[in-house]
């Protein structure tokens, strides 16, 4: 077995019914393990957390245990008979995976002989074995097939972990052999780990995956059937270990540098590295189809600053207290948008919307009463190269006016290096005590070509944006806006996105970049136009990563730059998921694994030499 790191886990500790602490619980896989070296080193580092560990356990069959450092360290035996895993008479499972799920779930309880119950709750993750791209960590094989069957090219391939093995690996290979239900098999090999070495089975013995795959690429893999399975193009993942961007960052780089140099006597654009990914982003486009017939109406066409840039109808903002009769006056170019990857009880939610027009001013601040928006942030000046961007839809700094319904006062103003802070004050006309303040960021430094220099400073003005936010905690969603409330403005909402999870989440949590930006393409059009501000993102999620990092080496209690994140990253393997390993996979030692398949589809063996 390989010395890798499985798992951290957040726990609570309950002892004789007293609410003790917050704990931190390492789920490990390792070869060795010294227990008084451990102890000592959780004491420097974690001088007030409790550090679970699970590791190999040397006996006939294979076995794990649970190794609780604390003041002492004390261990749960993970048995694992070649049938089952359990704790020695608890609840049986096909898969550690399960058994770890259905722990940190409600439904089984771990105790310590003396009475002491500790709670397992959320997963804190890894590094991934390899920074190659083909790599897609914990999928399960129907996902894989679902992946791979979508692409429809044979040869295609990717590697991920093994959900019923732990610390080995499958590469998945869609075949050109065909299938009853009429797409094309995959076939699944298992990678195995041996002495920190891989090897599918035979002499042929590889220091790093990334080895193993350039050989059989070349060779390719021949099964036991007699078919030989071909690695042709890699099936990439833009999945990665949020504490990893920064490697993913030069990875693409240097793909895009090396592919540019390939191509620049040809005069052809470099299809690699970021550009490869958005352009792949990009072609995802197309299938996203939702009405907007609402603002294609006649009487809303003038509110609309660009006529086919228009807001989804399933997502629109809708106005409220507006006169019925009127046709398209509840109307307004602006969409709410929210993270449909994470399900969280407190969802951080966002209205993206187009810069006001002369005619939508007072629909604007409709929207922001009704929506009980305390935070606007502008990422365009008013004019940009003698084109005009955005009306100004506040009032003149110690002045108020009259916007529709709304009575609006600028009571101050700052300008900070790169942005202005403006606050206001807004109270219906009718009603004037019962006004409240708005604060509006307008960030003055991006360029109207292009993206700023270095992602410093925008990361700076969303601290101080949410910053803000946070000092009201019933406030509705920050209002975002440029011009035309796609480009900026999903680069900047994406970014404060991914950043708002990683805080929540811990530093060693998964983010998809190009998915996160498909999912809020799904609620408003064209969301991040460019591939430059598609390298932006990443850049400025490494450079918060980084910075974040580096104040935690510092000091654990030093707040980051960016913000205040405790943990400390720690390379282990993937979270659990919860989905089962359904297919498997190839032959070990000359003899087929005996496995009962979960997957219609045939799985996939290779032939020993």
């Amino acid at each position: 077995m390989c010395s890798t790191v499985m798992l951290f886990y957040i726990i609570e500790c309950y002892y004789y019914g007293y609410h003790l602490v917050v704990f931190i619980i390492a789920v490990v896989f390792m070869d060795t393990i010294k227990s008084q070296q451990f102890v000592e080193v959780c004491k420097v580092f974690f001088p007030f957390t409790l550090v679970y560990v699970i590791n190999d356990f040397v006996s006939a069959e294979t076995s794990y245990q649970f190794k609780v450092v604390g003041e002492q360290v004390t261990h749960i035996r993970i048995q694992n008979t070649g049938d089952f895993y359990d704790l020695y008479g608890g609840e049986k499972f096909a898969t550690l995976s399960e058994l770890v799920e259905y722990y940190t779930a409600e439904n089984g309880i771990l105790q310590d002989k003396d009475g002491t119950v500790i709670e397992l709750k959320y997963p804190f993750n890894c590094s991934d074995p390899t920074t190659e791209r083909w790599y897609h960590g914990h999928l399960s094989g129907p996902n894989a097939e679902k992946l791979l069957s979508a692409r429809e090219e044979p040869g295609t391939f990717l590697v991920r972990e093994s959900l019923s093995k732990p610390g080995d690996f499958v590469l998945s290979v869609q075949t050109d052999e065909k299938i009853k239900t009429g797409g094309k098999r995959v076939s699944h090999i298992k990678i195995m780990c041996q002495n920190d070495r891989y090897t599918v089975g035979g002499s042929e013995m590889f220091d790093t995956l990334a080895d193993l795959v350039d050989y059989y690429k070349r060779k390719g893999i021949e099964e036991l059937s007699g078919n030989w399975v071909h690695l042709k193009q890699p099936y990439y993942s833009t999945r990665v270990n949020a504490a990893d961007i920064d490697s993913r960052v030069k990875e693409l780089n240097v793909t895009t540098q090396q592919q540019h140099q390939q191509q620049q006597q040809e005069g052809e654009k470099s299809k690699a590295g970021f550009w490869e990914e958005f352009d792949a982003l990009q072609k995802l486009e197309s299938k996203v189809k939702r009405s907007r017939e609402e603002g294609q109406r006649p009487e809303n066409k003038s509110k609309n600053r660009y006529k086919n840039i228009l807001p989804f109808d399933d997502t629109r903002v809708v106005l409220q207290d507006v006169d019925p009769s009127i046709v398209g006056s509840d109307y307004i170019n602006g969409n709410y948008v929210k993270n449909n990857l994470w399900e969280a009880g407190d969802q951080k939610v966002y209205i993206a919307t187009q810069g006001c027009l002369a005619t939508t001013v007072n629909d604007f601040w409709q929207m922001v009463w009704q929506e009980n928006t305390r935070v606007i942030v502008m990422t365009t000046r008013e004019v940009e190269k003698g084109r005009n961007k955005c009306v100004p839809y506040w009032p003149d700094l110690h002045n108020t006016k009259e916007m529709g319904s709304y009575v609006v006062t600028c009571k101050s103003e700052r300008e900070a290096a790169d942005y202005k802070v403006r606050l206001l004050e807004i109270a219906p006309v009718d009603k004037p005590k019962q006004s409240h303040s708005v604060w509006h960021f307008q960030y003055l430094s991006w360029p109207d070509h292009g993206v700023p220099q270095e992602p410093g400073g925008v990361l700076s003005f969303l601290t101080q944006v949410n910053s803000k936010q946070d000092e009201f905690p019933n406030a509705g969603p920050i209002i975002i806006h440029c011009s035309a409330g796609i480009g900026r403005t999903g680069t900047i909402l994406v970014i404060d996105m991914i950043i708002y999870t990683i805080d929540t989440l811990g530093l060693d949590c998964d983010i998809d970049i190009p998915k996160y930006i498909q999912m809020v393409r799904e609620q408003r059009s064209g969301m991040v136009q460019t591939e430059t501000q598609y390298k932006f993102i990443y850049l400025a999620v490494s450079e918060y990563i980084q910075s974040t990092k580096a104040k935690d080496s510092a000091s654990m209690e030093t707040e980051t730059e960016y913000g205040n994140l405790q943990l400390k990253h720690q390379p282990a393997t993937r979270k659990v998921s919860k989905k089962t390993e359904d297919v498997y996979e190839n032959l070990s030692k000359g003899k087929k694994d005996v496995k009962k398949p979960k997957s219609d589809k045939k799985s996939g063996s290779v032939k020993k030499k």
